[in-house]
């Protein structure tokens, strides 16, 4: 059962856009890393034969109780696996179920005229998937950016300076590595380079990120001291971002739903040095925005489950392509959750993202709560530079972000930021201090060009 249970967890991670297989298997302090691995992965490449066996057999509709991921992964094992040599309840439920779902595959290979399992399967996914960068955030609560440099200088690897363009980035390769051209605390390796087993990575002095999942807490930029919420917080990289931001002084509350998500979240920002957190075991749409404890909270980080169509895998496995049904009901829910978190009192900026690429997540979610909430908030143009913008769908959306594998080297991404108008608006810029300086730097200003904060070395310098 506990095989299981890890594996839909990772499943759902991915489909939240929390990180890629290798970095949500090895947090999920599962004992037996390889056996979830591959469980994971063979569950991804069948995820489009299993999504129209789950719809052909109504499994779900038969069993409420049972979550979308963890069937995929029983029937995965029953079907196409070792069959269920574990699971005690659910697998006795899965096994209710066998002939309905052997008939509905007899079907599926009937219609597709094959007679393998195999041959339902498209085929593998395109190079670029495999040739994403490997992303390292520094956690500046622990170390700085010059530390880690020296420090992976010191293990053989070539630094190669700031990259000045996405070209530099896609050059990376053997033991090279740079600045990204566009967030300061990230460094960019080459593709599937592993850091899991590295020192820095177990002390929590660097954070296995990528990119585009960096973009939201950066975006939302809150001053230190601020009160931050993180509405769907777990595995905890973003919460950790915010904290790196908020260099610890103020207060995040975090919320999540399942118990085991937020244990292994805990652990994950302690490792990190975070503190000033609270997390909370709660549906953020049942959190009531006039409790005096949220009073000055000004900054807000939403990222809602959504189809996760914009993750690819480093595996095997395929993009998502959810039902019209599904996606409208996605959208529904992710409409509601904003149109609540902007019913905080004192919030001035908010962070919409998801890891879709579907307009009805994105930019019809933000039009469509815009449009309800009148001239209390405004669509933000933020970070002007970033290449990939919203789809033109309503006037201004151009001011979001999109992220791709082919444009910016990424996961599949979106990201809108809002902040309030009229009286008791903060005066916030488009664009995040760090973006500007970063930007200043590389584009210049007609000015002379401002130079880069120097950083205190911080006492827990990393040793070999």
């Amino acid at each position: 059962m506990a095989l299981y249970s890890a594996a839909a967890a990772v499943l759902e991670g991915l489909e939240r856009g929390d990180g890629g297989i290798k970095s949500l298997v090895y947090n999920s302090r599962f004992p037996h890393v390889r056996q979830l691995y591959a469980l994971v992965s063979e569950t991804l490449r069948y995820s489009p034969v299993l999504e129209k066996l789950l719809s052909g057999s109504a499994l779900l509709q038969a069993e409420k109780k049972l979550p979308p991921q963890l069937a995929k992964v029983l029937v995965y094992d029953l079907l196409f696996g070792k069959g269920l040599k574990c699971g005690g309840r659910w697998k006795a439920l899965a096994r209710r179920h066998r002939a309905r779902l052997e008939a509905e595959l007899a079907r599926l290979k009937v219609q597709q005229k094959v007679s393998r399992n195999e041959d339902l399967l498209a085929p593998a996914a395109s190079p670029t998937a495999s040739q994403l960068p490997r992303y390292v955030r520094v956690n500046t609560l622990k170390t700085c950016v010059e530390d880690v440099i020296d420090f992976f200088k010191r293990q053989g690897y070539s630094y190669q300076g700031k990259a000045d363009s996405m070209e530099d980035l896609r050059a990376i390769s053997k033991k090279k590595f740079t600045s990204d051209l566009h967030l300061p605390d990230l460094l960019v390796f080459p593709s599937q380079t592993d850091f899991h087993d590295n020192v820095l990575y177990t002390s929590g002095h660097i954070i296995l990120q990528d990119k585009a999942s960096c973009l939201p807490a950066f975006l939302l930029d809150p001053a230190a001291g601020s009160h931050v919420i993180d509405a769907c917080a777990a595995p905890g990289n973003k919460t950790s971002h915010l904290a790196a931001l908020l260099k610890n002084k103020g207060q995040i509350f975090a919320f999540d739903v399942d118990t085991k998500r937020l244990a292994t979240m805990n652990t994950m920002l302690m490792r990190a040095g975070v503190t000033g957190f609270q997390l909370a075991q709660q549906d953020f749409l049942t959190v009531d925005p006039r409790d005096p404890k949220y009073a000055r909270v000004t900054h807000i980080l939403l990222d809602p489950s959504c189809s996760g169509s914009g993750m690819v895998t480093r595996q095997p496995g395929e993009e998502a392509a959810p039902s019209p049904e599904r996606l409208q009901a996605l959208a529904g829910f992710q409409r509601k959750v904003l149109s609540h978190a902007l019913s905080f009192p004192a919030l001035q900026r908010l962070v919409y993202s998801t890891c879709s690429l579907h307009r009805e997540e994105n930019e019809d979610v933000v039009h469509a709560v815009l449009q309800e909430q009148g001239s209390a908030f405004r669509l933000v143009n933020a970070f002007p530079s970033w290449p990939c913008r919203g789809l033109s769908t309503f006037p201004g959306a151009e001011g979001c972000l999109r992220a791709s594998p082919t444009d910016t080297l990424t996961q599949g991404f979106f990201v809108a930021v809002l902040e309030r108008c009229g009286e008791g608006a903060a005066a916030l810029s488009s664009l995040p201090v760090a973006a500007k300086e970063n930007l200043q730097h590389r584009e210049g200003t007609g000015t002379t060009a401002a130079a880069p904060r120097k950083r205190k070395r911080k006492k827990q310098r990393v040793k070999e």
